[in-house]
């Protein structure tokens, strides 16, 4: 079939000297992966306040996160800007269009990936318990009974927050005396710190490596979740050649060992990368 553009249509439209209508079906709509290539411009939305995976240092993103997105932007050649935004604006400005995709840490769920195109996971994110160094009185998530939880606002953290809540509630105890939800994890750190909470869900690798360099500061207390978790980048549903591009680069990362020296030098540590069975029934 020969592809007929709307240039080349207006011209034989004005050749013939009347306006012809173009079926639907020949009418071409460029996808966001086309016109990143075409433009040799691309625009993402990140939240850096979510060390180590993005943040703010000397001015500048810096991360894990932004590691893997240097990769991506020199594997297109293009030049690119990176929007900080709240996280909770991120995921309706994605769908709104405001950028073309999501380069920041997204916790795969069921509700998520039947909305969002997730790449390949770039990380583990099994929730854990954060508790203040020496706070004896909380090991596991079982002694939260009657105890002040803190996590992000609209994250799977908030989830893992409100299951284990049930889950005290379903076998007899008080559940948590309050729940807070901050808008982002510094906040959560700093109220953990100062006795504002009594523990912080957050995922195993920000938990790991803020106990690393705040040592006597803050202790694991136990996991959140018995289930492996992981967090990857997310496209609109429509963009699934853009999903697929960027979960190839994360896989050629992958398999070249790239993935796993940021993964040292951000962490500390090794997370396997998944390349099946980390999205739900029914995803995108």
């Amino acid at each position: 079939m020969t592809l007929i553009t709307r240039r080349t249509f207006g011209l034989i439209a004005a050749g013939a000297g009347a306006a012809v209508a173009l079926p639907a079906s020949f009418a071409y709509a460029e996808t966001t992966l086309e016109r990143i290539r075409r433009t040799k411009k691309l625009t993402v939305g990140t939240e850096a306040a979510f060390p180590p995976f993005e943040f703010v240092q000397d001015g500048k993103i810096v991360g894990y996160g932004k590691d893997i997105l240097n990769e991506v932007v020199a594997s297109l050649g293009v030049e690119l800007t990176q929007l900080d935004l709240p996280f909770q604006g991120i995921l309706p400005g994605v769908l709104a269009g405001k950028f073309d995709f999501v380069a920041t840490s997204i916790g795969v769920n069921e509700e998520r990936a039947k909305k969002y195109a997730f790449t390949l996971p770039i990380a583990e994110s099994t929730p854990y318990f954060l508790k203040r160094a020496g706070y004896d009185s909380i090991k596991s998530g079982a002694d939260l009974n009657g105890k002040v939880v803190g996590t992000q606002l609209g994250t799977t953290t908030e989830q893992a927050a409100k299951a284990t809540d049930a889950k005290l509630k379903a076998a007899g105890g008080k559940g948590f005396a309050d729940l807070k939800l901050y808008p982002s994890f510094p906040e959560t750190y700093l109220a953990l710190a100062n006795g504002e909470v009594d523990a912080v869900v957050q995922s195993l690798p920000n938990a790991a490596v803020l106990i690393k360099e705040r040592p006597g500061v803050f202790a694991l207390a136990g996991k959140a979740s018995d289930t492996i978790s992981y967090m990857g980048w997310v496209t609109r549903p429509e963009d699934k050649d853009l999903r697929d591009y960027i979960s190839s680069v994360i896989l050629t990362l992958r398999d070249n060992g790239k993935l796993y020296a940021f993964q040292d030098k951000w962490f500390g540590f090794r997370m396997p990368i998944p390349e099946a069975g980390y999205l739900p029934p029914g995803a995108v």
